[in-house]
């Protein structure tokens, strides 16, 4: 009777039973949500997209308006509309007088007292108003491509960052429920290791077996109770690492159902994912688009050679008042200029040549990011596809493994009880189907990961593979 008890505990492990907690959309959707990853790339896009805007700016009319008010004190030493040789009893040093009534310059007061006629202060005001446009600027053209190349970079880079989210979220959803079933399999481990030691106790005491067997069931019996520790600690890891994403705590998730459907991919045709791949693969794409912005970024260096033509308008119109009573205000006509600048930059120190130099090196980098992601491209597509392959006879054996470790358990235990096997091969034979079970539980999680992996390596990975994956749960 024990022995089939042993038995059941230890299978009911292996099954998922149902459940109405989480699924894997309801934390995905938290995560969308709540994710600081996928907020920062998000943001980081946006914030890149907005120099498109700022390159194009640089092409467009400039206007600008100007305002200026000043004030300037002191006294003047030219006079002008003097009638006569001073009055009330004012006398100025003069040249060059001579009879009659005129204008004459003064230089100063001389004897009596009085005060000059143009002291106090002038104020000036001065309107204007400038319109520029770029006609010819070779830069600034290769500048506004550049951006759009960086600016797609980083929609690439977004996209990369939405398929890792699947994976992310997919990914330590299934670690949980991995931990889960090793935590059930290390609990029931450790309570068919304690009937063991409990057995081999008892039968030690009523002399029927040796010390050693005791102290084997417990050493075995101890092993496994840090098992069902180090498992408990790990789930607990685990949800923290979901809680992480999603930004909630982690409930009770549901669990994958027995009767998964063990397809190969479609199309089974490595090289088909391979082309896929280099065609859709963001994070490839976000490197092409470095290339291209690094060719743009040489152009624009090299247009610092090159002549710049700009066309302007400007209009302006200014008025000054004495605050003299001699001497009334001047105001200006109003004035509009209209012209060409050509600017040629002729000598620059070398540093035209040095930016030409730097973005060559800048680009020649950005070429071999792009072919390194290129080879890691293909290599974890061809790998994804073999694991999925090959994960499809680790699902069979694992689960054939289970049954045979429960065949031999029960034999091996049948076995001790009428002599002809012992208690290390008991021991043994539970520790066996203990790790067999673990074994069949992460191949069949790591399974359905390895299929949406190697989605996302080809660039396909979406929503609608998270739904399908959402089926197969209960």
């Amino acid at each position: 009777m024990r022995l089939k008890m042993l038995t059941l505990a230890l299978a009911m492990a292996v099954v998922s039973l149902p459940s109405h907690g989480e699924d894997l959309l309801d934390a995905y959707r938290q995560a969308r949500a709540n994710d600081p990853v996928l907020s920062q790339a998000d943001a980081n896009r946006l914030a890149t997209g907005e120099g498109v805007d700022q390159a194009r700016a640089l092409l467009l009319p400039q206007i600008s308006a100007g305002l200026t008010l000043s004030q300037t004190n002191g006294n003047s030493d030219n006079e002008s509309g003097l009638s006569g040789l001073g009055t009330n009893g004012n006398d100025y040093l003069c040249s060059g007088l001579s009879e009659g009534t005129g204008t004459y310059a003064c230089t100063g007061l001389g004897n009596g007292a009085g005060t000059d006629g143009s002291g106090g202060h002038s104020r000036t005001r001065d309107a204007s108003a400038t319109l520029t446009q770029t006609v010819l600027d070779f830069s600034q053209y290769a500048n506004l491509k550049a951006a759009h190349s960086a600016s797609s970079a980083q929609d690439e880079t977004y996209q990369a960052a939405v398929q890792n989210l699947y994976v992310r979220v997919a990914t330590a959803y299934f670690a949980i429920l991995t931990d889960e079933d090793q935590l059930t399999f290390a609990q029931a481990n450790e309570d068919a290791f304690k009937r063991q030691y409990e057995q081999a106790d008892q039968q030690f005491k009523v002399g029927l077996a040796a010390i050693t067997g005791v102290y084997q069931a417990k050493a075995f019996y101890d092993n496994a109770k840090t098992t069902t520790v180090n498992a408990q600690n790990t789930l607990n890891n685990d949800k923290e690492a979901l809680r992480v994403i999603t930004g909630t705590p982690t409930g009770e998730l549901k669990k994958l159902r027995d009767d998964l459907p063990m397809q190969p991919p479609s199309p089974n045709d490595p090289d088909t994912w391979v082309k896929q791949a280099l065609e859709l693969n963001p994070n490839l794409l976000t490197q092409q688009y470095n290339v291209q912005t690094a060719e743009h970024n040489i152009s624009a260096a090299r247009a610092g050679h090159l002549p710049t033509i700009t066309a302007s308008v400007n209009y302006g119109k200014g008025a000054t008042w004495f605050q003299n009573d001699n001497a009334s205000g001047q105001r200006s006509p109003a004035s509009t200029t209209i012209g060409l600048t050509l600017n040629v930059p002729i000598f620059s120190g070398g540093l035209t040549q040095s930016r030409v130099r730097q973005s060559i090196d800048e680009r020649d980098a950005a070429s071999d990011a792009m072919e390194l992601q290129r080879r890691q491209v293909v290599q974890d597509t061809l790998n994804y596809f073999r694991s999925v392959i090959a994960g499809i006879s680790q699902v069979d054996s694992a689960k054939a493994s289970v049954d045979s470790a429960q065949k031999a358990l029960e034999a091996t235990k049948a076995g001790y009880e009428v002599g002809t096997q012992t208690m290390t091969d008991v021991l043994l034979a539970i520790q066996t189907l203990t790790q067999s079970e673990g074994s069949y539980s992460q191949a069949r999680h790591q399974f359905i990961l390895n299929k949406l992996l190697l989605q996302q390596s080809a660039g396909t990975a979406d929503v609608k593979d998270l739904e399908s994956i959402n089926t197969l749960l209960q």
